[in-house]
């Protein structure tokens, strides 16, 4: 994990993350990477350096009209001393069931975010951690490209007006490949995606295709990282060109 730290380290260095007193809520989807990313900032906590409280947050969509089941969260969280908030919504239900959208995951996703906002309110929190890496950063920033001609990503600092809350993105300098090796060796219990649309997304489909062009051209991916970064565009650019 202290690879891993190191990753966040920086992220909240360069980007101003955290501040001294925030309390943090991390959404744990019960992935690999929010799993790493609270092991992470549960860890850190011991650092002078670092005065900040975290409470967990899992949202859990229903799909297919059941409650999955996050009892493997729920022991991480007991052994971080970490104190964790279950939410059971009928997320899936409305979006594959009622609206039966065919490209549910945009809908899907609003819902979620909406709902883990909320959750990080009403748990006292100014700050809410995502578990995006930095596979994610790049991917986000392809799709844009490809699929809605515009240059543009998520930020890996952003402030909600409406919900007077911050969203920060630590992992954002770790590689999925990382994420995944320290998921590994710490025995993160990951907790499965019954979603329907699993493995069948355009974000799948650009994972896939960067992962061809990385084959082809070792390094790609980490030039258009650079490239995204270059651009200073949604919060991306180096401190020191600000």
């Amino acid at each position: 994990m202290q690879k891993i730290m190191g990753y966040v380290r920086r992220a909240v260095q360069e980007f101003g993350l955290i501040e001294k007193g925030d309390k943090i809520a991390v959404g744990i989807s019960g992935g690999k990477d929010s799993l790493v990313l609270l092991s992470a900032l549960a860890g850190m906590r011991r650092f002078e350096a670092f005065d900040y409280d975290i409470v967990a947050v899992t949202i859990d969509p229903g799909f297919n009209g059941t409650q999955n089941n996050y009892d493997a969260v729920a022991r991480l969280c007991d052994r971080l001393q970490v104190p964790f908030s279950l939410v059971h919504t009928q997320i899936g239900e409305i979006v594959f069931d009622i609206r039966k959208e065919p490209n549910p995951c945009s809908l899907c996703a609003n819902m979620r975010r909406g709902a883990l906002h909320d959750a990080a309110k009403a748990a006292g929190c100014n700050k809410l951690a995502l578990g995006h890496h930095n596979d994610d950063v790049i991917e986000t920033f392809m799709m844009n490209l490809l699929k809605e001609g515009r240059i543009g990503c998520f930020s890996p600092k952003t402030h909600l007006d409406r919900k007077d809350i911050t969203v920060i993105r630590p992992l954002v300098f770790a590689p999925e490949s990382q994420v995944s090796a320290a998921c590994k060796r710490n025995d993160l219990e990951v907790v499965k995606s019954v979603c329907p649309a699993d493995k069948t997304t355009v974000r799948q489909q650009t994972k896939e295709f960067l992962a061809d062009m990385e084959r082809r051209d070792k390094g790609v991916k980490q030039r258009i990282f650079s490239a995204l970064r270059k651009s200073g565009i949604d919060g991306w650019g180096y401190p020191d060109r600000q």
